[in-house]
């Protein structure tokens, strides 16, 4: 008797961890916290891994959020991952976060990155500064590029001031031609757009910042060769800032409760990985098709649910 008693309280005992294993390992209901940014890539593909975790039967709540300040956001989980992590503008502020505690590596996009200022295709083409990509060609055309707003010098067209502060103005004086040449911030992606299509139309002159993976591969871009990137090559590490940007990686971030209170969101966001030309098509839902960004990630989740798909399985 004493015997079956004990054989019946390990029964319910066993069966207690087995079930409470299982409702430990389901997700919690509280909404898993996105952040979008702002440019389309990352704002559509918010809205995707947004889709996919709804999927899979998840909540989902969209913070707009700095793109610096994010890591420490995440951090202190009031946001709960990053998707789009650029090696070159935002590994720092990542590492950082990690250093301090509370930020995870989720893993890395097939998608190799590359963030510098360039020029369409046509530039080269009709060779309107001859030498080019080869930065040193600027040292005899600045004319091309001068606009109403650069007081006779040739204009960069940086991104968001937010996006890397003072690289550009630095790199300029580390090149020796600050002289010939001045950096305007523009104040969104969307400008960097207008701007470039009113350039094309005109066959004009225009350097500007942009990226790949990005809906401009298509179109045509050249990225202009500076001297190659090195560690330490840059103001802020002790160097002269003259040095280009590094080729690097795509990661994404997750607070480090995540995989604990959505145990299988967590696990769907470690394998998901997009390549350059998936990126690239989720921006030019927006960028070229003038989609909203949510029916962008809806159009391209329902276009490509074999790409996806096997994440959340």
């Amino acid at each position: 008797m004493k015997i079956t008693k004990t054989l019946a309280m390990s029964a319910v005992v066993a069966a207690s961890f087995a079930f409470g294993g299982m409702a430990n390992a389901a997700d919690s209901s509280k909404p898993i916290k996105i952040p979008t940014h702002n440019w389309s890539s990352q704002v559509v593909m918010a809205y995707v891994i947004g889709g996919m975790f709804e999927s899979m039967g998840g909540t989902v709540e969209y913070v707009p959020a700095d793109s610096q300040a994010v890591y420490e956001a995440i951090r202190l989980g009031d946001v709960t991952i990053s998707h789009e992590v650029w090696q070159s503008t935002f590994g720092a502020s990542f590492y950082n976060a990690m250093d301090k505690g509370g930020v995870i590596d989720a893993g890395t996009h097939e998608a190799a990155t590359l963030e510098e200022m360039g020029v369409p295709k046509y530039v080269i083409d009709m060779d309107l500064c001859p030498g080019l990509p080869n930065w040193e060609a600027l040292k005899d055309c600045p004319e091309v590029f001068a606009t109403a707003d650069s007081d006779g010098k040739g204009r960069w067209l940086e991104g968001p001031q937010s996006w890397h502060g003072d690289l550009m103005p630095e790199r300029l004086e580390g090149l020796g031609i600050a002289d010939k040449y001045t950096v305007k911030f523009a104040g969104s992606a969307d400008a960097i757009w207008a701007e470039l299509e009113s350039a094309k139309k005109e066959k004009r002159g225009i350097i500007t910042f942009n990226w790949t993976p990005n809906f401009t591969d298509a179109d045509g871009f050249v990225f202009i060769e500076f001297p190659e990137f090195t560690p330490g090559c840059r103001k802020a590490d002790g160097g002269d800032g003259s040095c280009g940007s590094p080729k690097g990686w795509m990661k994404k971030a997750a607070n480090y409760q995540f995989p604990k209170t959505h145990p299988a969101a967590y696990k769907a966001f470690t394998k998901t990985s997009f390549t350059t030309t998936q990126i690239g098509q989720m921006a030019a839902l927006v960028d070229i098709d003038k989609m909203s960004h949510e029916d962008a990630a809806k159009k391209w989740l329902a276009d490509n649910e074999a790409v996806w798909k096997p994440f959340t399985e």
